[in-house]
C-alpha cells in the first residue's frame, strides 16, 4: 500500500512538472507571437511611364502612404522600406527605417495611468510616422533623370519580398506603379501587352516560373495605379493588371489588392 502510494505521488509530480513546462512552452509561444512585427516594403516606379508632378498622381499616392504608415507602424520594431523599381530595382533601397516607439504593457494599470500610457504612445508613435511620411514623400517626388528610367523591372522584387519573409515578419508590399513591366531582355508591356485575360494568365504562370524557387506565401501585396477613374483601358489595360495577379498568385500570394 505504502508502495501504491509513493508511486502515485511521484506520478502526480511529474505530471505536474509536465503541465509546468507545458504552460511555460505555451506562453513561450504566445510572447514569440506577440513580437512579430510587420515589414512594410515599398516600390516607387521611377521610370517614364509614371509621373508624379501630375496632381492627381501626387495627391493619390500621398493619401496611400499615410494610410499604410499609420497602419503597418504600430510598434518598436516595425520595419519599413523603400525601392526604386527602373532597370536595377533589386540594388535601388532607398529607405531603411526600424520604429522605436514602445508600447508599454498596461496590463493592472488603473483609469488614469491606462489613459496617460494611450497618450504618450499616440504622440510617440503620431510623431514617429509624421517623420517617415515626410522621407517617404521626398523619394516619392524625387527625379530619376538617370538611364535607368528606360526599363521597368518589377520581377526583381520578388527576391526582395521572399528575403524579407524569411525575416519572420508580416510582410506587405505596395507597388506604386502602372506595372508596365519594360525590359530589353524580358516582357516589354509597353511594345506587345496581353490582349486578354486568357492571354495574361498564360503569360504570367510561364514567366513566374523563373522565379519558381521564391515562395512569397504569408506576403500581402497591394498595387496602387497612377490612374484616375475615368482613365481608358487603353491607358490603364486591365490585362496587365490580370498579368500580376495571376503571377503573384503563381508564387504563393494568397489576394493581391488594387487601389
Amino acid at each position: 500500500m505504502k508502495k501504491l502510494i509513493i508511486t502515485l505521488a511521484t506520478s502526480l509530480a511529474l505530471l505536474s512538472c509536465g503541465s509546468t513546462e507545458t504552460e511555460k512552452d505555451t506562453k513561450a509561444i504566445t510572447t514569440e507571437s506577440l513580437k512579430r512585427n510587420n515589414h512594410t516594403i515599398v516600390f516607387f516606379d521611377k521610370t517614364q511611364s509614371v509621373n508624379v508632378d501630375d496632381a492627381f498622381v501626387r495627391n493619390k499616392y500621398q493619401a496611400a502612404l499615410k494610410s499604410l504608415i499609420d497602419e503597418n507602424i504600430q510598434s518598436e520594431g516595425d520595419v519599413f522600406e523603400i525601392y526604386y523599381i527602373h532597370e536595377n530595382t533589386a540594388k535601388a533601397k532607398v529607405l531603411s527605417l526600424s520604429s522605436r516607439t514602445v508600447k508599454e504593457n498596461t496590463e493592472g494599470l488603473n483609469s488614469t495611468d491606462l489613459e496617460a500610457a494611450q497618450t504618450n504612445y499616440d504622440m510617440s508613435i503620431g510623431k514617429e510616422r509624421r517623420m517617415i511620411l515626410d522621407l517617404a514623400v521626398q523619394k516619392m517626388l524625387e527625379k530619376n533623370s538617370g538611364a535607368s528610367n528606360a526599363e521597368t523591372n518589377i520581377s526583381a522584387s520578388v527576391p526582395l519580398l521572399s528575403e524579407a519573409l524569411n525575416g519572420k515578419k508580416d510582410v506587405k508590399a505596395f507597388y506604386f506603379s502602372d506595372m508596365v513591366e519594360s525590359l530589353k531582355n524580358g516582357r516589354d508591356f509597353h511594345k506587345v501587352a496581353p490582349i486578354s485575360h486568357d492571354q495574361a494568365e498564360e503569360w504570367a504562370k510561364a514567366d513566374a516560373e523563373n522565379y519558381k524557387l521564391y515562395n512569397l506565401t504569408n506576403a500581402q501585396i497591394s498595387i496602387i495605379l497612377p490612374f484616375s477613374p475615368n482613365s481608358s483601358s487603353k491607358e490603364n489595360n486591365p490585362n496587365v493588371s490580370d498579368y500580376w495577379k495571376v503571377y503573384f498568385e503563381a508564387l504563393g500570394v494568397s489576394d493581391v489588392k488594387e487601389i
